[in-house]
């Protein structure tokens, strides 16, 4: 599954791995029930709802996405312990190369696991990866039943200004 990345970006969102939609696909988040995409634009990140095929819009918003763990799945949980270990590795030299000003990784369970912290919550992360700061966000997808949509979209909000990143969403429709 491709990176959508450049040098420099705001903010670097991490997912966990691959569905099986997204690897047949080739588009981030592709799976109809994840909320990825309406959290983003309802959170004020993009002006609009991108639909997965336009993932590298997200560029042009200083934005990107990567993965903990590369190898597409059904669920999260049929990972084990020692690739999400590696794919932590693997991304904080992606990080360090990349130099995002925030890594946002999405769901508390992968950023635990990848980079050995059992005690860490939702929000902020007092660990920076290379120069980077780090945020954890819920999973978004359909499967995490604890945070609705406007819940997640709070934490993303919540995110996004603390990044200091305008309101782009205009007027943030519920519709869109």
């Amino acid at each position: 599954m491709p990176d959508v990345v450049a040098d420099g970006l705001r903010v670097l969102f991490c997912g966990i791995n691959p569905g099986l939609m997204t690897a047949a696909t080739g588009h981030h988040f592709a799976r109809p029930g994840n909320r990825f995409w309406p959290a983003l634009h309802r959170s004020g990140f993009t002006p609009r709802r991108l639909p997965p095929e336009e993932q590298h819009e997200l560029l042009s918003y200083g934005l990107g996405i990567t993965n903990v763990v590369a190898r597409a799945t059904a669920r999260a949980d049929e990972l084990s312990a020692g690739e999400y270990r590696e794919g932590g590795r693997e991304l904080a030299v992606k990080v360090g190369r990349l130099r995002p000003r925030w890594l946002a990784v999405l769901g508390v369970t992968a950023y635990r696991a990848a980079f050995d912290d059992r005690t860490a919550k939702v929000g902020p992360q007092m660990r920076t990866v290379g120069e980077s700061r780090v945020w954890v966000l819920p999973n978004p997808s359909g499967l995490n039943a604890l945070w609705t949509t406007p819940k997640l979209t709070d934490a993303f909000r919540a995110f996004r200004l603390v990044t200091g990143l305008p309101d782009a969403s205009c007027a943030g429709s519920l519709e869109d």
